[in-house]
């Protein structure tokens, strides 16, 4: 009974912390619900804008109180249920540091050395035929074979650096190589986040990706792709400025005020006498002004936090002066900045103040002040208004910790040129501040102490160890020696966004009707209770995925369909032995306790090897796939906590209470319960069809190949949608007519491929074009040439700008991905990795837990079979299906999951015919064999049913974005229940019977 009460506590803190988490993507809803509102009043075009202005408005403000704590918008976005790409829409790009870029920048001039060129050419080769090796290592070794004797050092040697002399190592001349790519990397990582702070993009994502030289970004809901291209591959601008002190411009900024006030009072006088709306107040008439000055009539609580009175001071109502010092004249939210500047700007506002005077933001919001901005006023000193040093001064940047106490300061050293410059510049400036400015957005603003003329400067202001080594980046940023250049970017518009959120929703609830009515039709009382124990899964499900801030992706819906379908998987094998322990003539206490205790080793072992190929997906996957792999996982930890505590209470009860529990009704309770068939004889049959199958697929291998995905050979993909319907052969033939005379031109053949997308108003498009050619001079190319190829199918006259937007027009291009040559190559080896490596360690598993490396050999026979089969049929059946047959991520993550859903199959089997050993060690092997199959069998037909009923619905209803992947399961969750009897039960029994003919020897 201490148990049951565990457990109760158990479920009932579990469902709090998951009303708790959901709890937040439902307030951000009620916000954003209120901003549309808001929204509404204005007229159509400026309606989005109004609508962003107030979410900025209330970011920082609390909109959810829990009594214990409140919550501002922002910790609520934050913490609600994240949508990926391809349910909301937006881009998603892969950028990577080239090594090559690095080497080449810290080579100078010595780059024009033969002996470097033909290292470098050597490194490249190796990369392009899938080395292993370092890039670095591959240089240098190829440079110790071509130069002749000479040090690596004579190469990177240089006045500016005193790390490397002329009898420096090549052992360490190649660490400080690897490090200088970390720093490069690390400084591209922190600009890139800092301009996607800026882009106001919600939720953005970025992360380096580890072993890796490549940093991922996603934006969520963007809607200037071309914008997002240019700012993430732009040059960083570090540069520092010398300031004012905000005493010196507080005066003057009270004469911004003052003015403005009365050009407020002028306007509402005016407003007053030509119109008869007399009752309109200044404050009104100021609102009017704002909106002359760009920003919308904003909500009563965006000023909620300042003293100061719109009507009496427009201007400090806004940049809050109480927050001035050193070279900052005040703070602001974000969402008044864009009128501060529209302020600022005005000629009248600008003869107010000094000639040498311009304002600059800081980097983000300060936590300190609800998460308002700065503003610092910066001197510009030079004739040609240009910073009086840049970063490219900048040696190095180092984080440490200050000699006293427990904060960090960063050390900072900068080369001959600089140090003159710098120690001219901090000695005319002690006493004031220095603005350190990247990308037009001060990061720090540190004040003179003294002047410095040995070019190494410590900068202190109370950092943490971390906000240091932020800081040392943004320093060394300015001298990056390779920017990072664009290799896969994915764009998504909202529209399909859409659509695939309803296609989810829809299949999601159709195929959860589904199962329910499956398990309460089949299992009668306990099947109900099972449905219960179902939606507590579902809701555990959200509620995990929400807490470990995981992204809601398509697949990922589709992972928690077929998650329902294997959840009653558990339900099955449990239900099955009760009544198998009942027909034993045990009471119904010690049944359901039997019952429970004897399924718990099938469920553990089915459940852990799925887990472990979900593993495998998190870990070689991205993006969707990670998403699929992630709701998978968590998916079948939630269901088989229901099906082992939930439902068991829910039955004991039902038992308690009735003293009776239904398992079957009359037509389902002898289900498949007496069959002998002889399984076992059918072996040789089945080594035959395996073995023609395997054939085939060799054969459609050779001569048909398979339909790789731009994924897997480099590319670009898009989605273009028409106004009317049009046919594959229409489009087709409209592409050759262009890519005709670029072939004549080129002496080139462009391969490229029409496959109709869902409606028959949209085409999937997949060109080779200029693979190899990721930069966005050739996607636009790319672009201008599906455009004059497709604009004649238009009703109207669509133009350039219309057909590329992903984001403003309904039709045209509504998706676009871009994938290079060598994301394409790293995808083929993951793929190929992710599969032996799922295969391998299965195996390993099987025959740790069953102690016989025979059942792994079977087991894993059986699951190569499995993969093979699907693979084949992908083969054979692309250009032949009504939708698309593509073999890419999504198809990987096929392949894995049919291994893990088959593996877990292929677990309760053999843990059957374990048991039966155990009890009957007497008996002929292939009798407790053949009966193991039999007694498993409606265990079998039902669980496949119930996750072939929800693959069912998902191919169904689910959309053409994952129709493929879907496909793969349908095929593969059949063929795998039929080699689980077929093909790795046999095998694992004619091992052991020709193991023990040999002992028998």
């Amino acid at each position: 009974m201490q148990s049951k009460g565990a457990i109760k506590l158990l479920a009932v803190l579990l469902a709090l912390a998951c009303i708790y988490q959901l709890s937040f993507t439902f307030k951000t809803r009620g916000v954003e619900k209120a901003a549309a509102g808001y929204a509404a009043q204005f007229p159509q075009e400026r309606q989005a804008e109004a609508e962003q202005h107030y979410l900025d408005s209330v970011q920082n403000l609390p909109v959810y109180n829990l009594g214990f704590k409140s919550f501002t918008y922002k910790e609520c976005k934050e913490k609600e249920l994240n949508l990926g790409l391809d349910l909301k829409g937006g881009m998603n790009v892969m950028l990577e540091v080239q090594v090559e870029d690095v080497i080449r920048a810290l080579a100078g001039d010595s780059q024009n050395d033969p002996a470097f060129a033909a290292a470098i050419a050597a490194a490249n080769e190796s990369l392009r035929q899938g080395t292993s090796k370092d890039y670095i290592d591959e240089f240098a070794e190829a440079f110790r074979k071509q130069a002749g004797g000479v040090s690596l050092a004579s190469i990177f040697v240089s006045p500016d650096r005193k790390d490397i002399t002329l009898e420096t190592s090549d052992a360490e001349v190649v660490r400080i190589l690897k490090r200088e790519t970390e720093a490069a990397i690390a400084a591209s990582f922190n600009v890139l986040r800092s301009r996607i702070d800026h882009f106001g993009v919600t939720q953005p994502n970025i992360m380096r990706l580890p072993n890796s030289h490549r940093i991922l970004v996603e934006l969520p809901g963007v809607k200037e792709p071309q914008r997002v291209r240019d700012l993430l591959q732009g040059t960083a601008s570090l540069e520092f400025w010398t300031t004012y002190d905000a005493r010196e411009i507080l005066p003057r900024l009270m004469d911004v005020d003052k003015f403005l006030r009365s050009e407020a009072e002028a306007a509402a006088t005016a407003a007053a006498a030509t119109t008869e709306a007399a009752e309109e107040t200044v404050t009104a008439a100021a609102n009017d002004l704002l909106t002359e000055v760009g920003e919308s009539a904003a909500p009563a609580e965006e000023t909620a936090g300042s003293r100061y009175d719109r009507a009496k001071n427009p201007f400090f109502a806004l940049l809050d002066p109480d927050y001035a010092g050193g070279a900052v004249v005040g703070a602001a939210y974000k969402s008044d900045m864009a009128a501060i500047d529209a302020y600022l700007a005005q000629p009248a506002v600008r003869d107010l103040l000094p000639a040498d005077l311009t304002f600059k933001w800081g980097v983000k919001g300060d936590d300190n002040n609800d998460g308002r901005y700065y503003l610092y006023a910066i001197r510009v000193q030079t004739p040609d208004g240009k910073a009086p040093l840049d970063g490219s001064v900048v040696i190095d940047a180092v984080e440490t910790y200050a000699q006293r106490g427990a904060e960090a300061e960063v050390s900072m050293t900068m080369n001959g040129e600089g140090a003159q410059e710098w120690a001219r510049l901090t000695g005319e400036n002690v006493g004031k501040c220095i603005a350190i400015v990247l990308d037009g957005y001060v990061y720090s603003a540190p004040r003179v102490n003294t002047k410095i003329d040995k070019g190494t400067s410590s900068i202190t202001g109370g950092f943490t160890i971390q906000e240091a080594k932020d800081l040392a980046n943004v320093l060394k940023s300015g001298k990056v020696p390779a920017p990072a250049r664009i290799i896969q970017d994915t764009v998504v518009g909202p529209s399909l966004g859409q659509e695939s959120i309803n296609a989810g929703l829809v299949s999601f609830l159709f195929a959860f009707l589904l199962v329910l009515l499956y398990m309460g039709l089949f299992y009668k009382t306990a099947g109900w209770m099972s449905d219960i124990a179902l939606l507590c899964n579902v809701f555990l499900l959200m509620g995990v995925l929400v807490s470990f801030g995981a992204v809601l992706t398509l697949p990922g819906i589709a992972g928690i369909v077929l998650t329902m379908g294997m959840a009653v998987d558990a339900n099955v094998i449990i239900y099955e032995r009760i009544k198998e322990e009942m027909c034993g003539g045990k009471g119904l206490a010690l049944a359901i306790k039997d019952g429970f205790s004897k399924a718990y080793s099938a469920i553990i072992d089915g459940n852990l090897t799925t887990i472990i190929t979900g593993i495998v997906l998190f870990v070689f996957g991205n993006g969707p796939v990670q998403g699929f792999a992630t709701t998978l996982v968590i998916g079948i930890l939630t269901s088989f906590f229901c099906a082992i505590f939930i439902t068991r209470l829910l039955i004991e009860w039902v038992a308690g209470k009735k003293g009776h529990i239904a398992f079957s009704r009359k037509w389902s309770e002898n289900f498949l319960n007496n069959t002998r068939v002889d399984f076992l004889a059918k072996s040789k049959a089945a080594y035959l069809i395996v073995v023609c199958v395997v054939v085939v697929s060799c054969v459609s291998f050779a001569v048909r190949g398979l339909n790789l995905g731009a994924e897997f050979t480099g590319g670009r993909a898009y989605v273009v949608r028409f106004d009317q319907p049009v046919s594959a052969e229409q489009v087709r033939q409209n592409l050759s007519e262009v890519f005709g005379r670029i072939n004549d031109a080129d002496a080139a053949t462009v391969s490229y491929e029409v496959k109709q997308y869902g409606n028959e108003n949209q085409m999937r498009i997949v060109t080779q074009y200029k693979y190899d050619d990721t930069s966005d001079e050739a996607t636009a190319e790319v672009e201008r040439i599906l455009y004059d190829a497709l604009r004649s199918l238009y009703t109207y006259e669509l133009t350039f700008d219309g057909f590329r937007n992903t984001q403003t027009d309904v039709n045209g291009i509504i998706t676009a991905d871009k994938i290079g040559p060598s994301i394409a190559k790293d995808m083929t080896w993951n793929a190929i990795y992710s599969v032996l490596f799922s295969l391998l360690a299965i195996g390993l598993y099987i025959t740790f837990r069953f102690k016989r490396w025979q059942w792994a050999t079977g087991a894993t026979a059986a699951l190569a079979f499995n993969a093979l089969f699907v693979i084949g049929v992908f083969s054979l059946l692309y250009g032949f299906m009504p939708f698309n047959l593509e073999v890419n991520q999504a198809f990987i993550a096929a392949i894995l999951t049919i291994i893990g859903y088959s593996i877990n199959d292929t677990v309760v089997v053999f843990d059957r015919i374990r048991e039966f050993l155990g009890l009957y060690p007497k008996r002929d092997l292939r009798e407790n064999v053949n009966n193991a199959i039999n007694s498993t069998l409606s265990r079998t037909i039902n669980t496949s049913g119930t996750t072939l009923v929800t693959l069912m619905a998902m191919f169904l209803f689910g959309g053409e974005t994952i129709r493929g992947f879907i496909f793969a399961l349908l095929i593969g969750v059949i063929v795998g229940t039929a080699s689980t009897i077929f093909v790795a039960t046999p095998i694992a029994y004619d091992l052991m019977v020709r193991r023990t003919k040999k002992e028998t020897k």
